[in-house]
């Protein structure tokens, strides 16, 4: 499954954190000076240092595997989720989380620091039988996975959805939604529209969208369907989708980006890690794709307009 930005530190900022000063009864008099006014109590929760030490932790985490770790130097979790502004106390949905790459991540630093939803595909929604026991069986191994360590997993949560039709949560009710090379998954199901129109309605007013997906050449004129069996999509169109839905594009980003992906690879995006498929190619060329490493990816912040 599956610009010009760099983030080098993740600056997480508490929201609502602003003192205000309540209205007086009465004016003083012209010769009186104001007393100081000593600001409100800070809003439960860790300050912005604390928390970024905290995601530092989950990421060196026993609990991540080793394969995993090796692929932060493609994927930048850190950078990355500094780019969409994660931060504490936030309710943070992560659209069809696969394996739980991310989910390894999130879920523990959001743990009593804000909330994790995990959205993952209603296997009866689906057509096709063999994907419809796909999903079941993906579906089945990420609960698995939550519940055999309820000490980083236990505040997660997980709805299933309706991709032509998808409900992620109570409308306004997210400050983040995220997807990690997921949107080539959806033009086959007709359903890339739905699932940003669904975005816009869970997020609040400046709520963001953060996407990070294989990146299309952009002179690719093959139509969508044919482009994106490749794994790749063009960010032209993911951009129209978004803002079709009502979003407003803020900023890109390079952190994912790899010059080295050339997009013409026997087997799509498959081809290169973390999937490896070599399947037919001569194994004297095999290494070429290795070292290529992981897809050119774009990486799109979207706000949802506030009023």
């Amino acid at each position: 499954m599956h610009k010009t930005l760099l983030a080098t530190l993740l600056t997480l900022t508490l929201a609502a954190c602003q003192p205000s000063t309540a209205p007086q009864d009465a004016a003083l008099p012209a010769s009186a000076t104001a007393p100081a006014v000593a600001p409100p109590p800070a809003p439960p929760g860790l300050p912005s240092d604390a928390f970024a030490a905290k995601l530092d932790e989950v990421l060196a985490g026993s609990h991540r595997s080793e394969a995993n770790k090796a692929r932060d130097v493609f994927r930048h979790p850190k950078e990355t989720l500094g780019f969409f502004g994660l931060a504490v106390g936030q309710t943070v949905i992560e659209i069809t989380p696969g394996g739980g790459w991310y989910t390894e991540i999130l879920a523990p630093v959001l743990m009593n620091d804000g909330h994790y939803m995990a959205a993952i595909i209603d296997p009866q929604s689906i057509a096709s039988e063999g994907a419809k026991a796909y999903y079941a069986k993906t579906n089945q191994a990420f609960r698995d996975k939550l519940a055999a360590s309820p000490e980083l997993y236990g505040q997660a949560h997980v709805v299933e959805i309706d991709l032509r039709t998808p409900t992620f949560g109570n409308e306004n009710s997210a400050d983040l939604v995220l997807t990690f090379r997921n949107v080539h998954n959806w033009v086959g199901q007709d359903a890339v529209q739905a699932m940003f129109d669904g975005f816009f309605k869970v997020l609040r007013p400046g709520g963001v969208l953060g996407v990070v997906e294989h990146r299309a050449k952009p002179d690719d004129t093959r139509d969508l369907k044919a482009l994106t069996e490749t794994g790749y999509f063009p960010e032209s169109a993911l951009i129209e989708f978004a803002t079709k839905a009502g979003f407003q594009l803020a900023e890109r980003s390079e952190i994912n980006a790899n010059p080295k992906d050339t997009k013409d690879h026997p087997n799509g995006v498959w081809t290169l890690p973390p999937s490896n498929n070599l399947q037919d190619i001569p194994e004297a060329d095999q290494a070429r794709y290795r070292d290529i490493g992981e897809s050119d990816r774009m990486t799109l912040k979207f706000v949802k307009p506030v009023g």
